[in-house]
C-alpha cells in the first residue's frame, strides 16, 4: 500500500484498508513499528542531513580556488620543487583540519539543541497511547488527533467528532475543512477529501482517530517538495553572506587574472605565477567565513539554551537580533496567563449560581482541548455533575467562537452555550430574567451592551451564557444552535505579569516596540495595555481592518498599539504590513491561530507549552513565556550578529590591504615579495586569532540597538582599511629595501613578520568602535594574537624556516619593522575614529 498509490485510498473501506496495512484498532506492536521504520524509513520530507564527519571534512575542499590551487601544487611536484609542494599541501590540509573541527563542533551542539523541540504525535502501540517523534510515524500507526495537532502522516480517517483541519498549506483554503469517516470516488478533488487528512495540515478543532497510510517522500507534501525542492527562504543575513562572496569574488577574479598576466609580461615563470595568483587569492578569501558564522551562529544558540531559548533555525539569531518591533498576543506573554473567574452573573447584576452551575457543566464535559478558561470555571465548581451526563458536544472553533454542550437531566436533555458575547446573543431569541422568566432579547440588547462595555472598560474578560432545552434528543449540530435563552455573564480577568511594565521599559531601551494582537475586544485590550505602561493607547479593530486596504494599512500600521477583536487570519496581514512598512517584526504566539503569523514574520516565535502546530511555525522556541528570556535571547543574537561582523571586517582590512600591497609589489618588485607557500602560511596564522571571535566580548553598544547586515557600510570599511594597511605595507617595503639592499629572502623574512603580526594586531583595534585599549577583547582572542605574535618572531629562527625561504634578522630591522606596526596601529585608530564620525552602520 505504500508504494502503490491505486486504488486511491479515500475510494476504500476502512476496513480494506487496515487489512491492507495490517493493522487495527489497536494499533501496531512496537517490534512492528520498529520494523516497517526500517522498511520505510524516517517519516520526513527530505533525508536527515547525518553528521557525516567524512562529508564535512569533503566539503572544506569545496572551494574552487583551493582545488585548483591543490591541482597546482601537485603539477608543481613534477615539475618544480616538491619540497614546496609538500608544505602548500601542508598548509591547506591544516587550515582544511581547523575548518572541519570547528564546523563538526557546531552541528554536533545544534543537534542536541534540536532534540529539546520535537514535535511528537500520539498514537496507539501495543494498545495503549504513546506520544512518538512525528519522524517515526509510520504506515498502519493508528493515531489519536485533538486540536493543536500537526497531521504527521496521510490518513485515513476511522473516527471523527467536530473535526476541523485547516488545509490552508496545501490547498490554500483559508477556512478549515470539516472532516468525517465514509468512502468517495476516486476522482474526487484533493480539497473535497472529507475523509482523508493530509501530512503537515493541522487540527483547529475537534478530535479523531485515523491510520497513517502514507508517510516521508510518499505523501501529498513529501510529493511536492520533490517536485519543487523547496527550502525555507533566505534571511536578511543570509542574503547580505552571498551578496557579500559575491562581491569578493568579482575583486579577486580581476586580482588574480591581472596579476598572472602581468607577471608572465615581465617574463617571470608561468608555474610561479600561476601559484602566486592563486595564493593571493586564497589570502584574500575568507575561507574561514562558513566556519566562522556556523561557529558564531552555534556559540550564541548554545548561549541562548542556558538562557531557555532554542534556536530552531540558527540564521534567525541575526533577525531575532535586528528585530525592532516584536507583536504579542497579551494572554500570558503580558498577563500571567492564568484567568481568574471574577464574577458570574445575570441580567440583573447579581450572582448567579444557576449561571455558574451551567457553566461548570460545559467547562466540565467539553473535550475539545484544555484551556485557561474551562481551568478558571472549574476552580469555583461547587456542584455533583455526576447526575449530570454529557450526551454530545460541538466544539470551539475560531469561525463561529462557541462551544455547546449537550447533557441530561431528570425531565429534558439541555444543550448548554458558552463563547463570546457577540456570538451568544446572535443565536439568543429570548433572555431570561429574575425568577426565570423569560423576555425578549431585543428589549434587553441595550443594556446588554452597556454591562458588556462597563465591565470591559474595567479589564474584564466577557463571555455570555445561554441554554436551549432540546426534548430527549442526544445529538446536536451547529444549526440547533439557534433559539436560544441568554443565560447571564462569565466575567474573567487576567493579571498582568509581575514586573512587565519594567520589562517593555527595557525592551524600549534596546529598541524593540511592542504591538499587542488579540481576540479580545478593543476595551479589554486597551485597559490592559494601559495597566501594562502603554500610554496613549491607539487601537485598530478586526472590522476596521477590514475596511481598509493594503496600501493604507502599511500606512497606519505604525501608528497603532494594539490591533483588537483580530480575526486568526488577519494577524498574518497586519505582520506583512509591519515588515513592508520597514521594520524587521517577530511574532510571538502559541496557539492554533497563530501558525501563519509565525511564518509571516521575520522571527517566529513560540513556547514549549504551545500547539504543535504553532511551535513547528516558530524559528525561536521559549521553554518559558516570559518576555524576560526573550530579551535576553534578543542581546545574546546581537552579540552574535557582532561578532560575525568583526571577522568580516577583520578579513576585508588586513586579508585586502596586505594581498593588495603584494600584488603592486610584485609589479616593480625584481622577485615576488612572498613565495605561494610563504603567502599561505601567513594566511594560515592570521586565521588563527579570528577563530576565537565567537568568545569575544561585545560593547555595550552593540547590543543596545538592533543592526541590520549592509553590504556598502562593508565596501566603504574594506576600501578605508585596506588602503591605510597598504600605506604601511608600501612603507615597510621601503624601509626593507633600504635596510636590507640585494638580500631577498631577509626581505620576504621582514615581509612575513609585519603582516601577520599587523594582520594580527588589526583585529584588536576593528573589533571595537571604542578606542582598543577601552574596549577589553575576550580572554582566548587576546591570548591567541599574543601567541601568534611570538610564533611569527621565533619563526625564523627555528630549523623549518629554511624550508620556507625564511632567513634570521638582525635585531634593529625587527626593531624598525615594530615601529612601523606601532605606528599602524594608532593610524588605523584614529581613522576608525573619522569613519565612524562620517559613516553609520
Amino acid at each position: 500500500m505504500h508504494t502503490e498509490r491505486e486504488p486511491a485510498f479515500w475510494s476504500v473501506p476502512a476496513s480494506e484498508i487496515l487489512q491492507e496495512l495490517q493493522t487495527g484498532a489497536e494499533g501496531l506492536k512496537s517490534p512492528e513499528s520498529e520494523e516497517r521504520l526500517t522498511t520505510y524509513g524516517a517519516n520526513i520530507l527530505k533525508p536527515k542531513k547525518r553528521l557525516d564527519s567524512l562529508k564535512i571534512l569533503l566539503s572544506q575542499f569545496k572551494s574552487p580556488i583551493t582545488l585548483i590551487l591543490l591541482f597546482a601544487a601537485v603539477v608543481s611536484f613534477f615539475l618544480h620543487d616538491p619540497t614546496d609542494t609538500v608544505i602548500i599541501v601542508t598548509i591547506i590540509l591544516i587550515s582544511s583540519l581547523l575548518g572541519f573541527w570547528q564546523e563538526k563542533g557546531a552541528a554536533d551542539a545544534f543537534e542536541k539543541l534540536m532534540a529539546t523541540v520535537q514535535i511528537r504525535a500520539t498514537v496507539l502501540r501495543d494498545g495503549e497511547k504513546k506520544e512518538v517523534p512525528i519522524e517515526e510515524v509510520v504506515p498502519g500507526d493508528i493515531i489519536l488527533l485533538s486540536s493543536g495537532d500537526i497531521i504527521p502522516a496521510d490518513c485515513l480517517i476511522l473516527e471523527s467528532k467536530n473535526l476541523f483541519v485547516s488545509e490552508a498549506t496545501l490547498t490554500g483554503e483559508t477556512y478549515p475543512a470539516e472532516k468525517e469517516t465514509g468512502v468517495l470516488k476516486a476522482d474526487t478533488p484533493l480539497g473535497k477529501r472529507k475523509n482523508s487528512l493530509w501530512m503537515g495540515t493541522s487540527v483547529v478543532s475537534g478530535s479523531g482517530k485515523a491510520v497513517a497510510v502514507f508517510t516521508g517522500k510518499e505523501t501529498e507534501f513529501g510529493k511536492i517538495s520533490a517536485r519543487l525542492k523547496l527550502g525555507p527562504p533566505e534571511t536578511e543575513f543570509e542574503k547580505g553572506i552571498t551578496h557579500f562572496g559575491h562581491f569578493l569574488m568579482e575583486i579577486t577574479m580581476i586580482m588574480v587574472t591581472a596579476i598572472f598576466a602581468i607577471n608572465v609580461y615581465l617574463q617571470r615563470p608561468v608555474l610561479d605565477s600561476i601559484l602566486f595568483s592563486l595564493a593571493l587569492a586564497v589570502g584574500l578569501t575568507p575561507q574561514l567565513l562558513p566556519a566562522i558564522i556556523s561557529v558564531n551562529l552555534s556559540h550564541g544558540a548554545r548561549e541562548m539554551a542556558q538562557k531557555r531559548v532554542i534556536v530552531k533555525r540558527l540564521t534567525s539569531i541575526e533577525n531575532l537580533g535586528s528585530m525592532n518591533l516584536l507583536c504579542s498576543d497579551k494572554t500570558g506573554t503580558l498577563t500571567e496567563g492564568e484567568l481568574q473567574l471574577q464574577s458570574y452573573q445575570d441580567l440583573s447584576g447579581n450572582k448567579s449560581e444557576k449561571v455558574l452551575l451551567y457553566a461548570c457543566l460545559n467547562a466540565y464535559y467539553q473535550k475539545g482541548f484544555e484551556n485557561p478558561i474551562d481551568r478558571a470555571i472549574l476552580t469555583q465548581n461547587r456542584f455533583d455533575l455526576s447526575k449530570y451526563g454529557k450526551l454530545d458536544e460541538i466544539p470551539y472553533d475560531f469561525v463561529h467562537k462557541k462551544l455547546s454542550i449537550l447533557v441530561s437531566t431528570d425531565s429534558t436533555n439541555l444543550m448548554i452555550t458558552k463563547g463570546a458575547l457577540a456570538d451568544v446573543l446572535a443565536v439568543c431569541s429570548s433572555a431570561e430574567t429574575e425568577g426565570e422568566k423569560t423576555v425578549r432579547i431585543s428589549d434587553l440588547k441595550e443594556k446588554i451592551e452597556q454591562q458588556f462595555e462597563e465591565f470591559s472598560g474595567k479589564g474584564l474578560r466577557t463571555l455570555g451564557l445561554a441554554y436551549r432545552k432540546i426534548g430527549q434528543q442526544a445529538v446536536i449540530s451547529k444549526e440547533q444552535e439557534n433559539d436560544m435563552t441568554f443565560l447571564g455573564f462569565l466575567f474573567f480577568y487576567d493579571l498582568p505579569k509581575a514586573g512587565i511594565a519594567e520589562t517593555l521599559k527595557e525592551m524600549e531601551n534596546l529598541g524593540i516596540s511592542l504591538k499587542v494582537i488579540t481576540g479580545d475586544n478593543r476595551l479589554v485590550a486597551a485597559s490592559i495595555s494601559r495597566e501594562i505602561g502603554i500610554k496613549n493607547v491607539s487601537v485598530i479593530t478586526g472590522s476596521e481592518l477590514y475596511q481598509i486596504s493594503d496600501e493604507a494599512l502599511i500606512k497606519r500600521v505604525n501608528d497603532a498599539d494594539v490591533f483588537a477583536e483580530v480575526e486568526p487570519n488577519q494577524k498574518e496581514r497586519i505582520i506583512l504590513a509591519l515588515r513592508k512598512s520597514k521594520n524587521v517584526v517577530g511574532y510571538i504566539g502559541d496557539g492554533i491561530n497563530d501558525a501563519s503569523a509565525l511564518h509571516a514574520a521575520d522571527v517566529g516565535i513560540s513556547v514549549d507549552t504551545a500547539a504543535d502546530v504553532a511551535k513547528e511555525a516558530a524559528d525561536i522556541v521559549l521553554l518559558e513565556k516570559d518576555l524576560n528570556a526573550l530579551i535576553e535571547g534578543v542581546k545574546e543574537g546581537r552579540r552574535t550578529f557582532a561578532n560575525t561582523l568583526k571577522y568580516i571586517f577583520m578579513a576585508t582590512s588586513a586579508n585586502f590591504g596586505n594581498m593588495f600591497s603584494m600584488a603592486g609589489a610584485s609589479l616593480f618588485l625584481p622577485f615576488l615579495p612572498l613565495l605561494p607557500k610563504q603567502i599561505l602560511l601567513t594566511n594560515l596564522l592570521t586565521d588563527f586569532p579570528e577563530m576565537t571571535i565567537a568568545t569575544d566580548t561585545v560593547d555595550k553598544e552593540m547590543v543596545e540597538r538592533p543592526h541590520s547586515w549592509d553590504i556598502a557600510f562593508i565596501r566603504k570599511f574594506m576600501v578605508v582599511f585596506g588602503i591605510t594597511s597598504s600605506v604601511f605595507d608600501y612603507l615597510t617595503f621601503g624601509t626593507l629595501l633600504f635596510l636590507l639592499p640585494g638580500l631577498t629572502e631577509e626581505f620576504r623574512t621582514g615581509w612575513f613578520i609585519e603582516s601577520v603580526i599587523s594582520a594580527s594586531m588589526i583585529v584588536l583595534v576593528v573589533r571595537s568602535r571604542k578606542p582598543f585599549f577601552r574596549s577589553r577583547p575576550g580572554k582566548y582572542l587576546l591570548t591567541a594574537t599574543l601567541l601568534i605574535g611570538v610564533f611569527t618572531l621565533s619563526f625564523p629562527l627555528t630549523p623549518l624556516a629554511a624550508p620556507f625561504g625564511f632567513k634570521p634578522l638582525p635585531l634593529s630591522v625587527i626593531v624598525i619593522i615594530g615601529a612601523i606596526i606601532g605606528l599602524y596601529v594608532l593610524t588605523a585608530e584614529a581613522v576608525k575614529r573619522i569613519f565612524y564620525r562620517k559613516v553609520q552602520l
